[in-house]
C-alpha cells in the first residue's frame, strides 16, 4: 500500500503529542524522585527517560542517514549512545532524555514535504520509507510516556489516536514478542476508539497477529475491547488492575497475558 502524506503528517504529529505527554508526566515524577520505579519492573523511571532519550538519538541518526542515502549506523555506534547515556546521573537522565526526545520531534518536523515522501532507509532486514520508521518509534515511546504516566495517575491510558496507528505495526511486533504457551488458540479481536479488527492465531510455536474482516470465523474465540487496552495486552501492559471493561468469549485475559509477557 503506497504511503500518503496524510499517514506521515497524522504519525507526526501523535508522536509530537506523546512527547507532550511524556514531558507532563516527567515533570510530575519529578516531586517523587525520578529514581522511584516505573511500570517497567526493571527500570526507574530516570531508566525509562535514559531509553527515550538515547532512541531518540539513536533514530535521529538513522532520520540524517535515509535522508543522505547512507546506510544505518552499526552496533558499534548504537552501543556508545547507550555507554554514554548510562554513564549519567539519574538526574541528567531524565532532564536529558525529555530533551533528546524534543530534539527528535524538532527534527522530524523540519523535513520538507519531498524528503518526507523520499525517504527511504535498509532496517531490521527491509526496506522503510519515513511513515514505517515513524510507527515503530510511535509504538515504542507511547508505551514507555504510559510507563511513567502510570505511576502518578492509575487511571492513565493511552491516546486514542496513537494506539490506532501503533496498531498498525505491532501485527509485525507480535511475532517476536509473543511467546506460544503450547495451547491453540483463534481469537477474533475488535478495538474500540479506533475499530479495528485482528485474528490472533497462537499455534505451540508460533504468534500471528492478522488484519481481517469485522465478522469472526466459526468456532474463533471473541473480544472486544478498546484500542489502547489491545495495545497494552500485546506489550505486557494489561494487568487486572490496568484493565477496562472488555467482552471476551472462549478466551480468558489471563490466558493472553500469558502469551504476551511483555518487553
Amino acid at each position: 500500500m503506497t504511503t500518503s502524506a496524510d499517514q506521515i503528517e497524522s504519525a507526526l504529529s501523535a508522536l509530537s503529542d506523546s512527547h507532550d505527554r511524556l514531558a507532563a508526566a516527567a515533570a510530575k515524577a519529578a516531586g517523587n524522585g525520578v529514581t522511584g520505579p516505573s511500570y517497567c519492573t526493571d527500570w526507574s523511571i530516570a531508566q525509562v527517560l535514559s531509553h527515550l532519550g538515547s532512541g531518540a538519538e539513536i533514530f535521529g541518526l538513522n532520520v540524517e542517514a535515509g535522508l543522505h542515502g547512507r546506510p544505518a549506523p552499526g552496533q558499534e555506534q548504537y552501543q556508545h549512545v547507550w555507554d554514554v547515556w548510562n554513564a549519567k546521573s539519574p538526574q541528567d537522565q531524565a532532564r536529558d532524555g525529555v530533551a533528546e526526545d524534543g530534539e527528535l520531534v524538532e527534527q522530524l518536523a523540519a523535513l520538507t514535504p519531498e524528503q518526507r515522501m523520499s525517504w527511504r532507509l535498509d532496517l531490521f532486514g527491509s526496506e522503510r520509507d519515513l511513515l514505517g520508521v515513524l510507527l515503530l518509534r510511535l509504538s515504542e515511546h507511547i508505551m514507555h510516556t504510559w510507563d511513567v504516566e502510570v505511576m502518578v495517575d492509575q487511571q492513565a491510558m493511552l491516546p486514542g489516536d496513537a494506539s490506532g496507528l501503533a496498531l498498525d505495526f505491532l501485527p509485525e511486533l507480535v511475532a517476536y514478542v509473543g511467546k506460544p504457551t503450547g495451547e491453540e488458540l483463534t481469537v477474533h479481536v475488535t478495538t474500540e476508539h479506533p475499530e479495528r479488527s485482528f485474528e490472533l492465531a497462537i499455534g505451540p510455536d508460533s504468534v500471528v497477529l492478522a488484519k481481517t474482516g469485522p465478522e469472526p470465523a466459526a468456532g474463533d474465540a471473541t473480544l472486544r475491547l478498546p484500542a489502547e487496552a489491545f495495545a497494552r495486552l500485546l506489550t505486557g501492559r494489561l494487568d487486572p488492575e490496568h484493565t477496562p471493561a472488555v467482552q471476551a468469549q472462549g478466551v480468558e485475559l489471563d490466558q493472553l497475558r500469558a502469551v504476551f509477557p511483555g518487553f
